[in-house]
């Protein structure tokens, strides 16, 4: 009852956002919409003395990637409180950006750490479809709506087009982390090809600042007597009783093999 005591100094409160699974614009993955209330309710109620981000993501889209964290950061500025990240088993691609709106990085000394690239990858039809006699017939208003279809054989054009389009992101990718993280970064050739790091490595090159656990970290800065407010996604409940059970296998599949692409 003391925080309800007037001019009796309540015990200061850490607002912890868990953030885990493939970034995806759909019911099942990380995305704006489903987490920008979240978001906004862990920074908005009572006065948190900081937000923390418990990350365990492979990554996934760069655009939802791009919006929860300028959300987080949006909302860190306007509300002058600091933001704490600490990854668990990975942030990976899209996992690291969300990483990066914190103040600080956390890592285990197991925690997976960057790849920082761009990926596109599909499959190739045209040779299946034509051994069993199956004709394809397209017919499009515009030259490139046809642009990348599985279904006909690769043209160099489409993916010249395609890298620079992987290339673009890329770029974007890059300046962000290098926005964010600045003079932490060590001058190391490897850092923005795609390759990770493991715990204190990760720290060495300046994509983490500390190996630390969440708990002890925050009672090392706010006091032994810091209380935690836990914050998630809600699902829909017609979602959590399997109205979406296909859909959800699908995607648990898709995140399954992001999560094996690090051995996880």
């Amino acid at each position: 009852m003391k925080r309800f005591i007037p001019f009796v100094k309540s015990e200061p409160t850490v607002a912890v956002i868990r953030l885990q699974g493939q970034i995806a614009n759909s019911n099942r993955g990380l995305d704006d919409p489903s987490l920008g209330p979240v978001i906004e309710r862990a920074f908005s109620r009572g006065k948190p003395a900081a937000v923390a981000l418990e990350i365990n993501s492979p990554g996934g889209s760069p655009v939802q990637s791009s919006l929860i964290a300028a959300r987080i950061r949006r909302l860190a500025e306007e509300k002058e409180i600091p933001v704490y990240a600490f990854v668990e088993d990975v942030a990976a691609s899209g996992g690291y950006w969300l990483a990066c709106a914190a103040d600080e990085i956390f890592v285990d000394r197991g925690s997976i750490v960057g790849s920082i690239g761009v990926i596109s990858a599909g499959f190739g039809a045209h040779d299946l479809i034509e051994r069993y006699g199956v004709e394809r017939r397209v017919h499009t208003a515009g030259k490139s709506k046809s642009l990348l279809d599985p279904f006909q054989p690769q043209k160099p054009a489409d993916v010249k087009r395609l890298k620079g389009w992987l290339e673009e992101l890329h770029d974007f990718f890059i300046s962000h982390v290098k926005s964010r993280r600045g003079d932490k970064l060590a001058d190391n050739p490897d850092l923005f090809t795609g390759e990770v790091w493991i715990g204190q490595k990760s720290v060495e090159v300046g994509l983490a600042d500390a190996v630390g656990h969440l708990v002890p970290v925050m009672q090392e800065r706010f006091g032994k007597k810091v209380r935690f407010r836990r914050y998630g996604p809600r699902r829909a409940l017609l979602q959590r009783f399997g109205s979406s059970l296909v859909n959800d296998a699908v995607a648990a599949v898709d995140e399954r093999a992001s999560y094996a692409r690090f051995g996880l």
